[in-house]
């Protein structure tokens, strides 16, 4: 490809189902274990192997290594009020050969998703709590993912953790509604 030459059209076999309002902003085939093509559209990246979109608020990490993308989805635990406990979900690595945009597009979707983060020790260990925007829907996802070893379901724990993501959910209030 020259300087300034386009990578081609997505391919029609590897158009994932996208919404209506959804659109591609980039994509690249992956080789090796993780074969099939990764897409990246305005609500989400779509992965080989997977019948639906990973949203952008999904994605606890995304690693680019220069051939390599590792994506870590968020696995959700429980409901709580105003609030969703998350681990981290089984990592993900594609080997990317022609990686064109989509490493770019990941990292600054993943990171516009973030409106709020703060790591917080609570009795027994820490966590991070997290305020994502969910594209298409009003207002903040807010998450909780406890460092390993934290005993989530401690009394203490769930009571501390209640109490700093309402904080939290306060200070990051708008004020002028």
């Amino acid at each position: 490809m020259g300087l300034f030459s386009r990578k081609p059209k997505l391919p029609a076999a590897a158009r994932p189902p996208l919404a209506d309002a959804e659109r591609v902003l980039a994509w690249a085939a992956a080789g090796g274990p993780g074969a099939g093509v990764l897409v990246a559209t305005n609500l989400g990246l779509w992965l080989p192997g997977r019948d639906a979109r990973l949203g952008w608020h999904d994605v606890l990490k995304a690693v680019w290594s220069g051939r390599e993308l590792t994506v870590t989805p968020a696995e959700r635990l429980a409901e709580r009020a105003g609030y969703v406990l998350v681990a981290d979900g089984p990592a993900e690595t594609y080997l990317l050969l022609e990686p064109g945009e989509l490493p770019h597009q990941v990292r600054a979707r993943v990171t516009r998703s973030v409106a709020y983060t703060q790591h917080h020790p609570v009795p027994g260990g820490a966590g991070r709590i997290a305020a994502r925007r969910v594209p298409g829907a009003d207002g903040l996802t807010w998450t909780v993912r406890y460092d390993p070893g934290t005993p989530a379901d401690d009394s203490a724990v769930v009571a501390e953790t209640d109490r700093l993501v309402a904080a939290a959910r306060a200070a990051t209030a708008p004020t002028d509604l």
